[in-house]
């Protein structure tokens, strides 16, 4: 009896002692841009700003009148290649479910991207641009060194493994 009640008491000490659990963080948006799309007017917002290539951040994208009655689509043209992407549908942001947006995206190389919109709505079609959005070069140390540098632990414990299967087959083969 004495056990259970210590392990009720133990039960009840981390349930009142843990924190409730909180929701998502808001979407911070730092910067907007301004894009008309046809008759929809368009602001494009960015967690972060500066924006730097391949550093996480949140877009929204929240057209006047909201997004009720509108649907539409967009692509990014990397300035890299010289491409535009595949067009994505524009959706709810996971944690602000009143506006169309990307959650924790990253753009993958510097230069000037273009985003491009085609909205859908009671007014018609639309379609607009964000032309020559600056992305900076990416922070921190370059990828390769970065990924050589977080290898060197498992090379470290594969040599460990080797040495230490090595000693015990040693062992074994003396022992038989």
């Amino acid at each position: 009896m004495r056990k259970l009640l210590t392990l009720l008491a133990t039960i009840g000490l981390l349930v009142a002692s843990a924190p409730a659990a909180s929701a998502y963080e808001p979407v911070n948006i730092v910067h907007t841009e301004r894009v008309q799309a046809g008759p929809y007017g368009l602001t494009v917002g960015f967690s972060t700003w500066p924006l730097k290539a391949m550093q996480s951040l949140d877009f929204t994208f929240i057209p006047d009148g909201g997004i009720a009655d509108k649907s539409g689509v967009f692509a990014m043209t990397n300035p890299e290649t010289g491409r535009q992407g595949r067009e994505n549908p524009l959706t709810r942001h996971p944690r602000k479910l009143d506006v169309w947006g990307l959650d924790i995206r990253a753009l993958s190389s510097q230069g000037d991207w273009k985003f491009r919109f085609v909205i859908d709505g009671p007014a018609g079609r639309g379609e607009g641009e964000l032309s020559r959005l600056p992305v900076l070069e990416q922070p921190g140390p370059p990828m390769a060194l970065s990924w050589s540098i977080s290898v060197l632990p498992l090379v470290g414990l594969i040599g460990f493994l080797a040495v230490a299967w090595r000693r015990t087959r040693d062992r074994l083969t003396e022992r038989g």
